[in-house]
């Protein structure tokens, strides 16, 4: 399971993000917590005031409204009795199960997952901190639910981040104005919610990933002079096709005066994944001695990672974008280093692909290491004896045993033998 919390100032939009989804059969509310009455009789204002009550007891808190997603893996196939028995546990470990909440079904991916509405306003009119929840908060929880629901972690490898936006359907668009504007909106909401882009470029580089694309317009237009924006369905060769919808059409109102806004803010949060992405683009190159730009893109997609190159009209290439959908950031090849730059990246390329194998020890090495394990005593908690040679003591010269230095007794003579030497004398 992947727990994701979004802050924001506005209920209204989040609330109304939601809504649209199910009135497009999008989505389904399976669970409202908090609120009096039969939920199915409500309308969309009547769930707004519930909240807008409890925000207007500490109007000076601008950031008041919680949005949360909880994903889980595509193998995974949950009613929606166990989706609410999930949302109502994280919430009561999150501190945010006595506010009222809204939870979401939402069938527009190929995974489960769930969508809820809150506010950090108490009926105590106190605020309820949110720094650093994801940390402190939302991570053990997750932790918990998935060994209590057994559910599949999301520190396995089982468990595939993928792009959960779902790719706007020209043809299902229909070119209609209104199937357009929904299909488009959904990508919108989603990816100026989750990824960190730092600019207009980089930020069409991810809505081109699901088929739509931000236009300015000319210069010397007032839309140009105002900071608007246009958006636009794509067809399958990239081109815009229909009717460009402006950006104060849509409900989150994206312009690029408000876009802008964002860009610094994640600059500082996309830095803490250059490494990681750095690491990936490595992995692939190191598993071979050859390889053509073609296998490249397919290998770094296996890591979630999409490719850009960008062209001349000559087919140039000058320069190299990254977007890693798993931690949604994107840079350009240069932002990581020049190592990672539009040049060097090419330059690596070659027209066949050739796979690096396990280097094989050369036979003198083999031996040497052989004779190394040979030589080397087994282990054991044993002294070993001290080496002895019997034989040679044995037949070596030894010397007189003079004994350990204590005198011998004298032999006495008897009388008879003394008497014989006197004679003799």
């Amino acid at each position: 399971m992947v727990a994701k919390i979004s802050t924001g100032k506005s209920i209204r939009g989040m609330l109304h993000y939601n809504e649209n989804k199910v009135g497009y059969g999008e989505a389904r509310l399976i669970l409202a917590s908090g609120f009096a009455g039969e939920i199915e009789r409500m309308n969309f204002n009547q769930k707004l005031n519930r909240f807008h009550n409890l925000t207007m007891m500490k109007p000076n808190v601008k950031t008041n409204a919680v949005h949360i997603s909880l994903n889980f893996h595509s193998s995974e196939e949950l009613s929606n009795t166990k989706l609410q028995q999930i949302a109502n546990c994280y919430m009561e470990k999150i501190g945010f199960g006595d506010q009222p909440f809204l939870v979401y079904r939402h069938d527009d991916s190929a995974h489960d997952h769930i969508h809820i509405v809150t506010t950090n306003i108490t009926a105590q009119r106190q605020r309820m901190d949110l720094h650093d929840i994801g940390i402190k908060l939302s991570e053990p929880a997750r932790k918990a639910i998935e060994e209590e629901f057994n559910l599949v972690r999301a520190e396995s490898k089982t468990f595939k981040l993928e792009a959960t936006i779902k790719r706007a359907d020209p043809a299902k668009a229909m070119y209609g104005h209104l199937p357009t504007k929904r299909a488009i909106s959904n990508v919108i909401i989603a990816v100026t919610r989750d990824y960190k882009f730092t600019s207009l470029a980089e930020l069409n580089v991810i809505l081109k990933c699901f088929n739509v694309v931000a236009l300015r317009g000319a210069e010397h237009t007032l839309m140009f002079e105002k900071k608007g924006l246009m958006f636009s369905l794509l067809n399958a060769k990239g081109e815009a096709i229909g009717v460009p919808i402006k950006a104060s059409a849509f409900y989150t109102k994206p312009s690029l005066r408000n876009l802008e806004k964002k860009f610094e803010v994640n600059r500082e949060k996309g830095k803490a994944f250059k490494e990681e992405l750095k690491q990936g683009i490595d992995q692939v190159f190191g598993h071979y001695t050859s390889l053509t730009k073609a296998l490249f893109i397919k290998e770094v997609q296996k890591l979630g990672i999409d490719v850009v190159f960008r062209q001349n009209e000559q087919g140039l290439i000058f320069g190299i974008t990254f977007i890693d959908h798993p931690n949604k950031v994107v840079f350009n090849g240069s932002d990581l280093g020049k190592a990672y730059s539009a040049k060097a990246i090419t330059e690596k390329f070659r027209k066949q692909n050739i796979q690096l194998k396990p280097e094989k020890e050369p036979a003198l090495r083999s031996v040497r290491r052989k004779e190394q394990q040979i030589q080397i005593p087994a282990k054991t908690y044993l002294k070993a004896p001290q080496a002895t040679n019997f034989l040679t003591a044995a037949l070596a010269k030894t010397q007189p045993d003079f004994g350990t230095g204590v005198p011998k007794k004298k032999r006495r003579k008897k009388r008879g033998q003394e008497v014989e030497q006197k004679l003799t004398l």
